[in-house]
């Protein structure tokens, strides 16, 4: 499966940081493709193919395992209704956990 040009630009205007962030905000549990297409506008199978790009074969296969078994927080309309949070108590908005170095 290529890459068309129109992901690679979308791409290129994105920093380093912006593209660790999506990675991190891919990984957690608690924050929805929903919450990564309003920060980045990317949809659930950009983020999907942008994860291909930025992992080795054995994390991409490991994070697509978790994003489906974990499919119901990584879908707002799945979610529980009691999980309202896209974060945990300790991290902040830039991704950072607060108390750590």
């Amino acid at each position: 499966m290529g890459i068309s040009r129109e992901f690679k630009e979308l791409w290129a205007n994105l920093s380093e940081e912006d593209l660790a962030r999506i990675v991190r905000m891919a990984w957690e549990d608690r924050t929805s493709f929903d919450a990564i297409k309003e920060q980045f506008g990317l949809t659930p199978n950009q983020v999907v193919r942008f994860m291909r790009t930025q992992l080795d074969e054995n994390a991409y296969r490991r994070w697509r395992r978790r994003a489906n078994q974990q499919g119901h927080l990584k879908h707002e309309k799945k979610r529980p209704e009691g999980i309202l949070r896209f974060k945990c108590k300790s991290q902040r908005l830039d991704g950072s956990i607060k108390g750590s170095k």
